[in-house]
């Protein structure tokens, strides 16, 4: 064991196999390594040797999987070399110990300022560390012995104990020296009077490290830290875990299936000769009988429950307080948004539904505080021009259903704050409602934006305990697309900008141009999203077709067909089979809420909001959203008296929303066939892969049209109406509108095929609305 500590193992194997590759290189084309490919395959098969070696610390493991990418991105460049592919390899190995000492820095700041949180208000504190965490373990400052030195440079370190860690004796040997030679106040103790220290003496906080820790919080680290653990949760102290992210084993649920390495017995039953011994003495000192049976076991893994806290370099992750789990998958997406660090997974509240989900810290923003809180923001306030909150000024102009919505101005720009609610903000808080819906749609923002950047909004910081996103402000004269609408207001692009957007964020989250396993990696994080996703089932799905106290309707003049709708039969079947379709249907990422409301215009611009709703679904189901709201403004149309000029322009933009999105979508698919969905080798023959692309297509159209239908019925019938229809202020006149657009609706859910025309087109939509407004 010349290289112990998870982080430091990773950084000295990368750096050990460049020293080898170039020293291969020099020896006369040794080993191959005369082209790029051979470097390549070369890099590549020592990586995998190198994982056999330690199968506990995943560190080693994501170091090797961050390190193959690059090799493998180098050898594909056009003008690659042997020299230049090693040299990639290099570049990126030699990142690794400034970022690890950075790393480490924000590990111990985060886990100082939560020991000290949950100690309240004392002024010292006394720390309980287990093995060795420090600098001899990583590439400097430490994990876990860096959260003691954060505290002591922030003087509030009392004491620090140290465990001997047997049977290595990595905390006498290491840590203890560590400790003095950063005057850090420590006391070795036997492994055995951990328990007696605590109730004797007593102990603010215990710190460890961790080899690998699952999705779930499981954490395996050190011999001797499950028992230590089970000594903190007895007398009601907290254990904090420090880790970087890429000790996180996201793909692994839980610590059950952790590989626990087991060492030589002799470890156990010897002790290595120390320095100040004869060096005629033998290497390895016995201590126990040689003929003893020992059982060795390198780690052991300690159960999330009694886990206070995991502090990471992107802040510091908490369980759910109902299961005691981690959900850590959701921390790293909502923490990777952010460019400030965020802190918990689950952490917020002021109101009674955010404590019971875990958010301690959440208080409702008002339009005071959210300009203390955006002038102590680096980001905003740099966009701002203002540290200062009285040179801030903020309104709330959320009109939607479920957040708070803030525009605040500065000397120098503009920034909007969302905060989600723990309730249905149309409801109250009769209907609560999860603040976790805040870190899916960050990381939807995010993702939409990688994809097509042009019509997303720049996502600047997410704070998971206030469940707030800050993001770009988008400026007069965009206005909401539904209230331009409303107003007859025309937007030549917005076709071609939904097109668009519709095509690359649904292309690039599929099958079609993803491997099966990376989507079902996606899926593992998006499904979490369940609570939205239940709540689109109940309100588009269900109410509309029962008596709901939601529902609500113009009456008495709707009475009678809202009542046939009840009753009709055909139409329900239809309707269960479209919502059995989006619980089932894992396509491709989906907004899931795209509507008139959740989009911005200007003349040329064209802005989609709010995916909050976002999960992997059906593409229909986008296709359909925005295509049943620009139908519910059609209809809207005759009562608002908008002409028939506005009436032509909102079906040409229907067709044409689809043209461009079948279009785009084709052509993106056809430049990258890389996806597992349709493999382009099934597909040789002539016209084959036209065929597959015409199969794929009516099925999308199909599900758009009746997703439409349904999308139109509930925005009448249901809940959450529509301004377009709603603002109609003649009561007689609107539900004229409003039971036309319900027949349309009725007519799209139960008989879609009927629109179907030769090739895939919205035409036949187009024109049945025509005919029927």
């Amino acid at each position: 064991m010349n290289v112990r500590g998870a982080p430091l193992i990773a950084i000295v194997a990368a750096l050990g196999l460049a020293i080898d590759a170039f020293k291969s290189l020099s020896s006369d084309d040794a080993n191959g390594l005369g082209s790029a490919s051979g470097a390549a395959d070369f890099l590549l098969k020592c990586m995998e040797h190198l994982r056999t070696s330690r199968p506990t610390a995943v560190n080693l493991f994501n170091a090797m999987d961050a390190l193959g990418d690059v090799v493998q991105a180098a050898a594909e460049a056009s003008d690659a070399t042997a020299q230049s592919v090693l040299e990639a390899y290099l570049e990126a190995a030699e990142k690794m110990p400034a970022k690890d000492v950075a790393d480490n820095r924000a590990i111990g700041r985060h886990g100082a300022e939560e020991i000290l949180r949950r100690c309240g208000g004392k002024d010292k504190v006394t720390v309980l560390h287990i093995c060795n965490t420090g600098t001899l373990a990583t590439a400097g400052y430490g994990t876990a012995l860096g959260i003691v030195r954060a505290l002591k440079e922030m003087g509030r370190l009392e004491k620090m104990y140290i465990m001997e860690t047997r049977p290595y004796l990595q905390g006498a040997r290491l840590t203890a020296y560590e400790a003095l030679e950063d005057e850090l106040n420590g006391t070795l103790i036997p492994d055995s009077a951990a328990a007696f220290l605590v109730a004797r003496k007593g102990v603010d906080a215990c710190v460890c490290g961790a080899d690998r820790v699952a999705n779930n919080g499981d954490t395996a680290n050190k011999i001797g830290t499950l028992q230590l653990a089970i000594t903190a949760s007895h007398f009601g102290i907290p254990l904090v875990v420090a880790a970087p992210t890429t000790t996180l084993d996201l793909a692994m649920e839980s610590g059950d299936s952790i590989p626990i390495e087991l060492r030589a017995a002799y470890e156990l039953r010897s002790i290595k000769r120390p320095p100040c011994v004869s060096k005629e003495a033998p290497e390895w000192i016995p201590i126990a009988p040689e003929a003893i049976d020992a059982w060795n076991p390198a780690f052991d893994v300690t159960p999330n429950r009694l886990i206070a806290a995991i502090a990471t370099e992107k802040g510091v992750a908490t369980a759910d307080p109902r299961t005691g789990k981690f959900d850590l998958q959701s921390f790293v997406a909502a923490a990777s948004v952010g460019e400030n660090g965020v802190a918990s997974s689950a952490s917020s509240t002021v109101l009674q539904q955010a404590r019971d989900e875990g958010f301690l810290k959440y208080r409702r923003l008002d339009e005071v505080s959210v300009c203390t809180y955006l002038a102590n923001l680096k980001r905003a306030a740099d966009i701002l021009g203002s540290s200062n909150p009285a040179n801030l000024a903020a309104q709330e102009v959320g009109d939607g259903n479920l957040n708070l919505v803030f525009i605040v101005h500065g000397p120098d720009g503009a920034v909007v704050l969302k905060q989600a609610l723990p309730y249905v903000r149309c409801v109250g808080e009769s209907w609560p409602l999860s603040l976790h819906r805040a870190s899916f749609e960050a990381q939807a923002l995010a993702e939409e934006s990688r994809l097509c950047p042009e019509h997303v909004p720049k996502v600047y910081h997410f704070d998971s305990e206030l469940a707030v996103i800050v993001m770009r402000y988008i400026e007069p004269p965009h206005i909401i697309l539904r209230k331009g609408l409303c107003a007859g207001n025309q937007y030549p692009g917005l076709a071609n900008h939904l097109g668009t957007f519709l095509a690359k964020t649904l292309f690039g989250t599929s099958t079609l141009s993803l491997s099966a396993s990376e989507v079902r990696k996606q899926l593992q994080f998006w499904s979490k999203n369940n609570q939205m996703c239940a709540l689109t089932e109940q309100v588009i799905f269900h109410e509309p077709y029962v008596e709901a106290e939601n529902n609500r309707h113009t009456t008495p003049q709707l009475d009678a067909t809202v009542a046939e709708l009840r009753k009709n039969t055909a139409l329900k079947v239809a309707v269960a089979g479209l919502k059995h379709h989006f619980m089932h249907s894992n396509e491709a990422l989906i907004h899931a809420d795209l509507h008139t409301g959740s989009v911005m215009v200007k003349p040329g611009s064209t802005l989609c909001i709010d995916p909050e709703f976002a999960f992997y679904g059906p593409m229909g189901f986008d296709v359909g959203a925005i295509v049943g709201n620009l139908l519910l403004n059609l209809f809207a149309s005759r009562g608002r008296s908008l002409g028939p000029t506005h009436e032509e322009y909102v079906l040409d933009t229907i067709v044409k929303l689809w043209q461009v999105f079948q279009d785009t979508f084709t052509s993106l698919w056809r430049a990258r066939e890389e996806g597992d969905g349709y493999r382009a080798s099934m597909f040789g023959f002539d016209g084959e892969r036209e065929q597959a692309e015409a199969a794929f297509f009516r099925s999308v159209l199909l599900d758009a049209i009746g997703f439409a239908g349904a999308k139109m019925i509930r925005r009448i019938v249901g809940i959450a109406h529509v301004e377009d229809l709603d603002g109609i202020e003649d009561a007689d006149v609107r539900a004229s509108c409003e039971k036309k657009a319900i027949a349309m609706g009725v007519k799209l859910v139960t008989e879609p095929a009927e629109f179907l025309s030769e090739g895939t087109s919205l035409a036949k939509v187009a024109s049945f609305a025509k005919e029927h407004i």
